[in-house]
């Protein structure tokens, strides 16, 4: 939630419910299954944040999934096998961990002592039970050059509003990893066109609410099969916590309910993700981080909501300066990263020896003008980096001395691409990057109207390309371009759909922008 004043009455009333719906622990522990009489896997496998020598490896037990999970108040042992096989008999890597109440019986087993850059199948046995085999892959060792990396980027799932056949094309294309910009869940209850509804009512931000959507998500066979082939880089946006909320709020007594909101979105998150540790600290939970493939590519994963400033209101026409912001969003006291989380990224961009430097964040970070009007500009910041102008302008300063930096994005429910300048408002400023944005996966259904756009507006030179079909972006990185291949699916309104491409681009080794494949 944003940083909003509560009324007496409705802070109390929060905070009581939160209090009393998110305790995790006081229960009297139970004997655990020695055998389960129903599968307990009924979420799946998955598997992330790839290393040369490792993977975190994730289930969770829920044989009953949608009231809760329906395990005991105690510690289940689970084993996990790793294998050079699909059939699972050259076994490589196996151990026993611990599927724990306190985190919903999920597991985040950090496998280590596999090989660089190769295939690997897995498993997970508890209480009798097998889980599906999902399939992952190590990353490149660091001082590898490989040739190329292959991956897709998603965002925003809305599970009412859509069936996921975008993840059921997803899971059969020929990928290395795939990244995850945020909006995995929706809270709240179904709201806009219901194709499919949520099978539990009401609503009360409670850590048992937030469990039980993660649970309802990871039902759906195509997300299941997206996430058993291919590790995947995930990082949140708002709809995990609360819509547009900003995270950057004072740990005091009058944002107390908030906090507590954030702690249990913040812990469910964790629980269905395969994150590594350490496990979330109250509201707080470090996702920013970078992983690399060899010198080919760096991937820098943002978060852009644990700690940005509250979102500056929709500007007023009378209020709108002559650049076309709002005077709040070029405030350089705000912030869309917090100050140590841009310290990192600007060195680690620095720094970097990667021949491709990726930015993936949830909101769009290129500049746009939505005035229809020619002789006025509006740069409408409420949600997005538009309205964090001095965040923004230091990473395009670096992006200026940085090789190959491309910025990945979701959010907006279409596609784009821009380049980006080096100073936004200047249209014959130098082009130091692009930003590929992609679509949703099913949030807002299928388009009213479909379109496709390739030339450039009058007023948004930089825009290189629209589309608002439902999909995913793929892309290829080599040593002498990066490719990226907007995939849409025909419908999201039926199970099953077609994919075809809609547009490729093309980013060449040291020139900045893209241009049409």
């Amino acid at each position: 939630m944003t940083a909003r004043t509560l009324t007496r009455r409705d802070f109390i009333a929060r905070l009581a419910a939160l209090a009393a719906a998110s305790q995790l622990g006081g229960c009297i522990p139970q004997a655990a299954p020695t055998k389960f009489e129903k599968d307990p896997f009924t979420l799946g496998v998955a598997s992330g944040d790839p290393l040369p020598d490792g993977i975190v490896l994730w289930t969770r037990l829920a044989p009953d999934s949608l009231r809760g999970g329906g395990m005991p108040q105690s510690a289940v042992d689970v084993e996990f096998l790793v294998a050079r096989d699909e059939a699972m008999k050259d076994v490589v890597r196996s151990g026993t961990t611990s599927a724990l109440p306190e985190l919903a019986h999920s597991v985040h087993a950090e496998v280590a002592g596999l090989e660089p850059d190769r295939m690997y199948w897995y498993r997970f046995r508890a209480g009798g039970a097998e889980s599906p085999i999902g399939r992952t892959r190590t990353a490149p060792a660091g001082d590898s050059s490989p040739r190329t990396f292959r991956f897709a980027f998603a965002s925003c799932q809305n599970y009412t509003q859509g069936y996921y056949t975008a993840h059921a094309n997803l899971a059969r294309e020929d990928l290395d990893a795939v990244v995850f910009l945020g909006d995995y869940i929706y809270e709240g209850t179904a709201r806009g066109n219901v194709v499919r509804d949520y099978a539990r009512t009401g609503w009360g931000f409670t850590l048992a609410d937030y469990r039980d959507r993660y649970a309802q998500y990871k039902t759906d066979p195509d997300l299941r099969a997206a996430h058993a082939a291919f590790p995947w880089i995930v990082t949140w946006d708002d709809h995990e916590v609360e819509n547009n909320y900003a995270g950057g709020i004072p740990k005091d007594d009058l944002h107390k309910a908030a906090l507590l909101q954030r702690a249990v979105a913040y812990q469910a998150f964790y629980e269905h993700m395969p994150l590594r540790g350490p496990r979330p600290q109250g509201p707080d939970l470090q996702l920013y981080r970078s992983l690399s493939f060899g010198d080919l590519a760096t991937f820098y994963v943002l978060d852009t909501r644990q700690y940005r400033s509250p979102e500056v209101a929709l500007c007023r026409e009378q209020d709108e300066t002559p650049s076309g912001y709002c005077p709040a969003s070029l405030d350089p006291g705000r912030t869309m990263l917090g100050a140590e989380q841009r310290g990192w990224l600007l060195g680690g961009l620095g720094g970097s020896r990667a021949l491709w430097n990726i930015v993936a964040q949830s909101v769009r970070f290129g500049q746009q003008d939505s005035n229809p009007d020619p002789a006025k500009r509006t740069f409408d910041g409420v949600d997005n980096w538009m309205g964090y102008v001095a965040d923004r302008q230091a990473i395009l300063e670096q992006f200026a001395r940085t090789r190959n930096p491309v910025v990945i994005s979701g959010d907006s429910h279409v596609n784009f691409v821009y380049d980006l300048k080096r100073d936004p408002s200047d249209r014959s400023s130098a082009t130091v990057g692009t930003e590929l944005l992609g679509t949703s996966i099913s949030s807002e259904g299928d388009p009213v109207q479909p379109a496709t756009q390739f030339d450039p507006s009058v007023k948004n030179p930089q825009l290189r390309f629209f589309d608002n079909h439902r999909g995913y972006v793929r892309c290829t990185i080599d040593r002498a371009r990066m490719t990226a291949d907007f995939r849409a699916v025909s419908t999201v309104l039926r199970p099953t759909a077609t994919v075809s491409t809609t547009a490729s681009f093309a980013i060449d080794d040291g020139k900045p922008g893209a241009r049409r494949g």
